[in-house]
């Protein structure tokens, strides 16, 4: 083969371009992204909401060790939630300032919805060890007629730790579902007939 035919291969492979995305094709698929930054934007303040009300039950609670512990608890779950939330709001942005002017585009847009998919719920199964601190609290100040055993103690905090995190993982799943997800499937679907 010489210089000539490398040359042109060349070019010919360099002329196949990326389909781009049609001005219909965009108004379907704004319509779901519209509706995915509108939960993200409600989610948000349910959650600001939560936090607060969390503080101020805080700082009603009696005695002064019960009022400590619930209070560090609550702000290292709101450690927890600021960090997942820098993830969405990346997520937000992005969305916000697509251009979907090519499948290529659309394919990254898809990508990183399915990892914030996988970071929601991980979000969701991290409250794992707030469950075990707060039945810890929960078997600490509640007071007993008799004494719980350690057996006792055992059994509740196992069975806490595994019904809580089936619940959290079920309730993610629903939520993410619900929220985001169906928006999700309804885009990658709109890649998919690009595709063809």
């Amino acid at each position: 083969m010489n210089i000539d035919e490398l040359k042109n291969t060349w070019h010919e492979d360099n002329t196949d371009e990326t389909p781009e995305i049609s001005i219909d094709q965009r108004n379907k698929i704004n319509l779901p992204l519209e509706k995915v930054r509108k939960n993200m934007r409600m989610e948000f303040w349910w959650v600001v909401g939560i936090f607060v009300f969390a503080f101020l039950v805080c700082s009603v609670c009696q005695p002064f060790k019960l009022q400590l512990y619930i209070t560090v608890l609550i702000a290292s779950m709101l450690i927890v939630t600021i960090f997942f939330y820098s993830k969405f709001f990346k997520l937000y942005n992005n969305i916000s300032n697509t251009e979907l002017k090519t499948s290529d585009s659309l394919k990254d847009l898809v990508t990183q919805l399915n990892l914030n998919k996988q970071y929601y719920l991980s979000y969701y199964i991290s409250f794992a060890p707030f469950i075990v601190c707060e039945i810890l609290i929960v078997l600490e100040f509640i007071p007993w007629p008799q004494p719980l055993s350690e057996t006792k103690i055992a059994f509740i905090l196992i069975s806490s730790l595994v019904g809580g995190l089936f619940l959290l993982f079920v309730c993610g799943k629903f939520w993410f579902h619900r929220y985001y997800g169906r928006y999700i499937d309804h885009i990658e679907s709109l890649l998919n007939e690009l595709r063809k």
